[in-house]
């Protein structure tokens, strides 16, 4: 273990910036995290565009939507361990100005190919800018202030990734058919131009002399990056490879994972890790980052498999579809932000208490569409999505929040960066697993969309469930809240 390390990971919360400044630089962080988020679900209902201005095969259309999630779950504990050893200033501004480049290149693409190398590279830069969002409300903020930080955090989360398919549309409603889909990329280009500046100005700089120059572990983010490039592969390409050989690339990325295990076991009796282990050992880093692990699974499936109801099996159109998920959207935001104020009083039983109302809202969703017509579909599931959005701004943020509670300030970047790597796979696994079963009873039921739809919908509930189940047994274990208020 190197010189100065301690010998187990506790908090540490002091800052030295002052009050309005660090809500401020949190406020640009925000805008940053809520645009590459953004990207992950906006260009969903601009793919038809796509396809009929570029003659984009649909492996060239797949890559354009999997590849930005690809490269984002790629590079984030990488990027997170580069902020916590050189500062979150010059990782963020980095990353947002690669992400503003690569958003007015995708805008000007004028052939797949170059789409797609385009959405490579912008998911990498949103890669970058994530964890040092999370790593600066780590380094800014401490006890009630820090929940109220992440709690702000979960809204971002949860309006950006619910808002994608209604922006994406609005964009395309008023850019016209043929190069509306351009400007849901060029939207990005003035917000990131901005946040870039007033990033520079308002994210504290790390002071002289306490950057960490030791080497950043390459063989580490080697392994690291070969593993979950593996496992995400065939989740991402699932429609496109065909047959069963695709799956033995999941157990093979699981090695890669061990052998970066077991590196970085090795690699941290000499120097600092690209990732710290022992916080795994941390039951509340641990089984948090379990219930992220799995409730982004099924909390993404859900806005895949509703979008492709309302469009493709009913024919709503694109701004329709995204209306139609805006009551879960203002549903997690309003309680994201009540939850960010009050998870260190309540702990994780507020954590599961959301999860139980996500679980309520979707069988409600599901028993208002049971035999019922297909006409008015938005406006009879607007309060189940609701109930169901509450739910989950009462699971981002807290769980966030607890997640990181005792990880130290030092180690911010790359352990915020590990969390959300594995929602990046959490994510991807999800959809694979309820796509797959919305298509199979497609098939199976000749073209019911909507014995298709709410099948799949209630796989996506019973994936919450296990989340569910983590939550309860951590409550049974008795790790009720924080252990450190820091």
């Amino acid at each position: 273990m190197s010189e100065g390390r301690s010998s187990t990971p506790g908090p540490d919360t002091g800052s030295g910036v002052d009050d309005r400044r660090r809500w401020r630089a949190l406020s640009v962080g925000l805008i940053a995290a809520f645009m590459t988020l953004l990207d992950v679900s906006i260009v969903n209902v601009a793919v038809p565009s796509i396809d009929r201005a570029l003659h984009a095969t649909p492996s060239d259309l797949q890559w354009v939507l999997s590849g930005y999630a690809l490269t984002f779950g790629l590079v984030l504990v990488p990027a997170g361990r580069f902020g916590d050893a050189r500062g979150r200033r010059t990782a963020f501004v980095v990353g947002v100005g690669l992400f503003t480049l690569t958003s007015a290149l995708a805008g000007l693409a004028r052939s797949p190919e170059w789409l797609v190398v385009a959405r490579l590279v912008q998911g990498a830069a949103a890669g970058v800018v994530n964890p040092q969002v999370s790593g600066m409300i780590q380094e800014l903020f401490r006890g009630a202030d820090r929940g109220r930080a992440f709690g702000l955090l979960g809204a971002t989360i949860g309006i950006s990734t619910a808002v994608g398919p209604l922006l994406g549309g609005l964009l395309i409603a008023l850019g016209g058919a043929e190069h509306g889909w351009r400007w849901v990329f060029f939207v990005n280009i003035p917000v990131g131009i901005v946040a870039m500046l007033l990033g520079w100005r308002l994210i504290p700089s790390r002071p002289a002399g306490q950057a960490d120059r030791h080497r950043l572990d390459p063989l580490g983010v080697l392994l690291l990056g070969a593993g979950v490039t593996v496992i995400l592969l065939p989740l991402v390409q699932r429609e496109q490879w065909r047959g069963p050989g695709k799956w033995l690339l999941i157990p093979a990325g699981l090695l890669l994972l061990a052998g970066f295990a077991l590196w970085e076991h090795r690699y941290a009796r000499r120097a600092q890790p690209l990732f710290d282990l022992r916080l795994f050992t941390v039951r509340s880093y641990a089984l948090g980052a379990l219930i992220g692990l799995i409730y982004f699974a099924g909390f993404t499936a859900i806005f895949f498999i509703f979008t492709l109801y309302l469009q493709m099996g009913l024919g709503y159109s694109a701004l329709v579809a995204g209306l139609a998920i805006t009551p879960f959207a203002l549903g997690s935001a309003l309680a994201s932000a009540l939850g960010g104020r009050v998870v260190t009083r309540y702990g994780r039983p507020l954590v599961a208490i959301g999860l139980l109302d996500v679980v309520v809202g979707l069988i409600a969703t599901d028993l208002v569409l049971a035999g019922g017509p297909h006409e008015n579909v938005p406006l009879r599931t607007a309060l189940p999505l609701l109930v169901a959005g509450l739910g989950s701004g009462l699971v981002i943020a807290p769980n966030q929040t607890l997640t990181l509670s005792e990880v130290p300030v030092p180690m911010a970047g790359s352990g915020a960066g590990m969390l959300q790597t594995g929602q990046r796979i959490g994510s991807a696994a999800g959809i694979a697993a309820v796509g797959a079963l919305f298509f199979s009873t497609l098939a199976d039921d000749r073209g019911d969309w909507g014995t298709a739809f709410r099948h799949s919908l209630l796989l996506a509930a019973g994936i919450v469930v296990l989340a569910l189940g983590a939550a309860v047994a951590d409550i049974a274990l008795g790790h009720r809240r924080p252990a450190g208020r820091s």
